[in-house]
């Protein structure tokens, strides 16, 4: 026996549901369970808000699709409503009117995901959009819903089972399997809002299915090796490259950097299923470079070299940051419980006294002279601790950022020539110019002895032995020899300029590295600011904590001056945008910069050259009145470590202040269109989602 998917019973015409997706979905709720196609409505509320609060399901046109699968539905079924008074789904063009819920039974499958699709792609139309809103009975609704979405899904079969309606499904279209890894510099929100962007995507269309790994910064959950065995193409939207890529072996693989993947994710899956049914697609190849075994396939390599040394790049910066936070905060957290004369005194401290013995505030130092702190006892002793073992964290990045870029290019042989080559450069005073050289020359001698072919009793010896020491031995003949007198003298360049610079001229580098922070705010430009300003932290000159400052403060613009834009004129954001301002003034505050992403994403030509404009303000007020910072994260919570922090908060507040005016100016008088299509709704659910932590 089959049941129609829709009934004028299911429908309602002009009505008022109430103000906001939560009375409406409920409403809809009960219309379904009050038709007898769900055992409890409160279930299915629950189950589609709970659906509803992963990604808004809004979409431009004035209309919304909330949709779930639950328990307490009988019978795959298609609620409508027509509202008097439009409520605000998260669309990147504001309320809308045209509200349908599909709730499917708990085992409903690609059914569910086809009734989906068919709708999205109709209501993406403006004259079906149109006959929708002319409609004058329920009948007639119905009647133009069921053409629609076909006569294949307008009845649903109550006996069938779910692997039964899944069989059919799968039969009725050509389903292409495409797993996917998304990645980024830091592992956070990049990588979760590409992974959410493709998820979301998929879910709109009939014709894949698609599982993503998010290798995140968080515990990674692998795909499962038959997901990996039965796939016809791989995704990867990766900036750092691909852990374990050894499991793709073979198979045909779409690649890009991660943004690609939060603006384009239809582009991609359509690029993997023309890929799937080539003959001649590039394909992964687990031999060879790449910290995950990537390498040149039959056809050339699948990514330039040029994307390769910027992956490899990208891999160093992201293994280095959380040393650097960690060092850089318990440094920070040195001074605050020692004074800041502890740096004077923290290794001797450390090494001549005990909980039992606790240091007075003059210390006798190693060289016999005498020096004087702000502190004594139980606080100078645990803020020496703090402060040495931030020290010895401070001391190694370079060369973690050496060793990772390595590992970027040649994988696991690669870290012990690029670690080595990375302690050389701080030794000779190359700093972190001569980390990044030494990562990609250490990179290109193991990935090139890695190609050599070896006698098979030698091959076990390779990766543990040979190529260790002969690339340490390479990358050692070249600093000493070739590289490391030119590099140390640029970074004593580097490090006479900046400390230098005062006034006009100190202004210019902020307005640079405000507009390096908040150009894609927290992707590669991002982070090559960054890591410009925690490089010289271990050096603890005056002129670096100053660019450390300016870093930080102008990465806190973004989400502060979106914040501010969102409460000043609410009615320019939709409903998911105002919420996600509220995070704003925590995610800004705490510096993260992630935090403005969501808006940057659904408007990208109006929010970003604002928050361009808000980081050069705050940048180049940050370094004329001279706030410098010995912590390397942390924003507004560690003030503790900003030196002149008056003059610290004057320009973040600047600097918000202008973006916010910028972003609020541009939306006002500048109107733009409104996107269409599927990857319009993708990005729309996407964007929509909260972003978690990162700097």
């Amino acid at each position: 026996m089959s049941t129609p998917i829709i009934t004028p019973q299911l429908v309602g015409l002009d009505v008022d549901l109430g103000t906001a997706p939560t009375d409406v979905i409920t409403a809809l709720a009960q219309q379904v369970a009050d038709a007898g196609r769900a055992t409890d409505a409160a279930q299915l509320a629950a189950d589609a808000l709970a659906r509803e609060e992963k990604s808004a399901t809004g979409a431009p046109g004035g209309v919304a699709i909330p949709h779930c699968r639950s328990a307490a539905v009988t019978a795959p079924t298609l609620a409508f409503a027509r509202l008097s008074e439009k409520v605000d789904f998260g669309a990147p063009d504001g309320p809308g009117d045209l509200v349908f819920m599909i709730a499917a039974p708990e085992g409903a499958g690609k059914a569910h995901l086809k009734i989906l699709s068919k709708l999205a792609r109709g209501l993406v139309k403006p004259a079906f959009r149109d006959t929708l809103r002319a409609a004058k009975t329920s009948d007639e609704l119905v009647e133009i819903v069921d053409k629609q979405i076909g006569p294949e899904l307008a009845a649903a079969t109550d006996t069938a089972t779910p692997e039964t309606a899944d069989a059919k499904a799968e039969a009725d279209v050509d389903v292409t399997r495409i797993v996917a890894i998304t990645s980024c510099p830091t592992g956070v929100a990049h990588t979760y809002m590409a992974a959410d962007s493709l998820t979301q995507a998929a879910e709109g269309r009939d014709d894949v299915t698609l599982q993503v790994e998010p290798q995140g910064s968080s515990a990674v959950t692998p795909l499962a090796k038959a997901a990996i065995r039965d796939a016809d193409a791989v995704i990867f939207a990766t900036d750092v490259g691909v852990k374990d890529r050894e499991r793709f072996a073979g198979k045909p693989v779409i690649e890009s950097g991660v943004k690609r993947a939060i603006n384009e994710p239809n582009k991609m899956i359509d690029e993997a299923i023309a890929a799937a049914k080539n003959p001649n697609a590039k394909r992964v190849h687990a031999a060879g470079g790449g910290a995950d075994g990537s390498g040149d396939d039959e056809e050339g390599a699948s990514l330039s070299w040029g994307k390769r040394i910027q992956q490899a790049i990208m891999t160093g910066v992201s293994y280095m940051v959380p040393f650097v936070a960690a060092s850089g905060l318990l440094l920070a957290l040195g001074f605050l419980f020692g004074g800041y004369k502890v740096a004077n005194v923290a290794n001797d401290v450390v090494q001549n006294f005990t909980l039992q013995n606790l240091p007075g505030n003059t210390i006798t130092l190693a060289d016999g002279t005498v020096q004087t702190v702000d502190s004594s006892g139980l606080m100078l002793y645990i803020g020496s601790i703090f402060f040495a073992t931030g020290g010895y964290g401070m001391g190694v990045i370079v060369a973690i950022l050496s060793a990772f870029i390595a590992y970027g290019l040649a994988g696991r042989p690669g870290i012990a020539p690029g670690f080595i080559g990375g302690a050389i450069s701080v030794a000779i005073g190359a700093g972190f110019l001569g980390g990044l050289v030494t990562g990609l020359v250490a990179g290109l001698i193991a990935l090139g002895l890695q190609s050599f072919q070896v006698p098979r009793w030698l091959r076990s010896l390779m990766p543990v032995v040979i190529i260790p020491l002969l690339g340490s031995l390479g990358v050692g003949l070249l600093m000493f020899i070739l590289l490391g007198r030119p590099l140390t003298a640029l970074m004593e360049a580097m490090n006479n300029w900046l400390g230098s610079m005062s006034g006009a001229s100190a202004a210019v580098l902020g307005i640079i590295i405000g507009l390096m922070m908040c150009s894609d705010m927290g992707g590669p430009i991002n982070k090559a600011a960054y890591l410009f300003g925690t490089a010289g932290l271990s050096t603890g000159d005056e002129a670096s904590l100053k660019v450390m400052a300016a870093v930080m403060a102008a990465g806190m613009v973004p989400p502060l001056a979106m914040a501010l834009a969102s409460v000043v004129r609410p009615q320019l954001f939709t409903q998911s945008e105002r919420e996600n301002g509220k995070a704003g003034w925590l995610l800004g505050a705490s510096f993260i910069s992630e935090g403005a992403i969501p808006f940057a994403a659904a408007d990208p030509l109006r929010v970003i050259p604002s928050m361009m404009l808000g980081g050069a303000t705050t940048g180049a007020l940050s370094m004329a009145l001279g706030a410098g910072s010995h912590a390397p994260h942390g924003g507004i919570f560690v003030l503790f470590a900003i030196d002149n922090p008056v003059a610290w908060i004057v320009a973040i507040v600047a600097g918000m202040v202008v973006g916010a005016a910028a972003v609020i100016m541009l939306k006002q008088f500048w109107k733009r269109s409104v996107p269409t299509g599927a990857d319009a709704a993708a990005n729309s659910a996407a964007t929509s989602a909260p972003v978690p932590a990162s700097n």
